[in-house]
Order: C-alpha cells, then structure tokens, then sequence
C-alpha cells in the first residue's frame, strides 16, 4: 500500500468521499451564502448522529431542499414537509425537518438586515478564520465564545438545532475556525 496523505478524518477504504470533503471543503472559508445555508442544514441534521452519515445524504438534502435555496424551502408547506418523513436520503426526524424552514426564514431575514448571511456570520469571528494549531483531536474544544455567541443569537432570531456544539461544527465547516491538526496534509491551508 502507498503512503496515503496524513488527515484529521476521511483515511481508509470506502472513505474517498469523506477524504474529499476534508481535503477541498473543511475549513475552507466560505463566503458563499447558498453553501453556508447548505452546510447550517445539514450541521442541524447532523445532530446526534455522525457527520459521515450526514455526508452520505447530501445529495438527498439537495433534491429534498431545493438545491439549499433559503427562499423555496422558507416557503414549503407543512405537506411538503410531511412527505420528506418517507424520504430515505434525509434524516427523517420531524423535528429537524420543520427546523429546516424554521432556520430558512431567519436566514432570510438576516440576509435582509446585514446585506448577506456571509457578513452576519463573519462578524462573530471580526472577518478572519480563527487558525489553530492542535497535535490531537483530544486538544479541539466542543464549543468556544464564538459557538456559543452564535448559537445564543440564532436562537433569540428563532433558529433551531443551533446549539453551541452544532454552530462550532458548523464554524469549522464553512472556515470561520480551521481545525486541521498540525500533522495535517491540509494544516497550512
């Protein structure tokens, strides 16, 4: 076997999809207001499970949540939302769900009031990734100041599935944190 790249996750068979995600979107910072949608959904239906099954249904998301447009899926019926409950490509909790139109009407709402979800959500880190430097996933904090700022703001707009574990993930995986360790192929990036 060859000497495969050195990575936080996404090493091993069958992982190649993971190993993409890691390589060329985690930490990556993202400015683009479609993919922070995209990717506030699916940290949300990512709770309690792994974000490798997340991964997984993306596609389904995709097909089930109008390609992430905020506006469609702020305006999808309470039957659309129903008939997801039998989609197998989506996390089929109802809860997470109707959160998904819940959080896209905030977002549309806060698109209105900063200009962009982008520079809302950029402002909890003053515009710049926070760039770390851990030897160990055991070192990488749960939640920060950050995470928990956020989550508490999106909450009082009306969100849901936004705790602070979930909006760190979520901060990691569009880049406002860049947690790649330092033995990482990625880490100087």
């Amino acid at each position: 076997m060859k000497n495969e790249k050195k990575r936080c996750f996404g090493n091993g068979p069958g992982k190649e999809f993971y190993a993409k995600y890691h390589d060329e979107e985690w930490a990556v910072p993202s400015h683009d207001d479609r993919h922070l949608f995209e990717l506030l959904i699916l940290e949300g239906a990512q709770a309690g499970l792994s974000w490798e099954t997340i991964l997984k249904r993306r596609s389904g998301y995709k097909k089930a949540f109008y390609d992430f447009d905020p506006a469609k899926v702020a305006a999808m019926s309470d039957e659309e939302l129903d008939s997801l409950r039998q989609n197998a490509d989506i996390i089929r909790n109802r809860l997470k769900i109707y959160a998904t139109r819940q959080n896209a009407k905030v977002f549309l709402l806060l698109q209105k009031e900063y200009g962009s979800f982008d520079r809302y959500l950029w402002g909890f880190v003053q515009g710049k990734p926070i760039v770390n430097q851990w030897n160990h996933w055991k070192e990488v904090p749960v939640e920060t100041e950050e995470s928990i700022a956020l989550s508490k703001d999106l909450k009082k707009r009306g969100m849901t599935f936004v705790g602070p574990t979930i909006m760190y993930a979520y901060m990691q995986a569009v880049g406002l944190v860049n947690d790649h360790l330092i033995d990482c192929c990625c880490s100087k990036k």
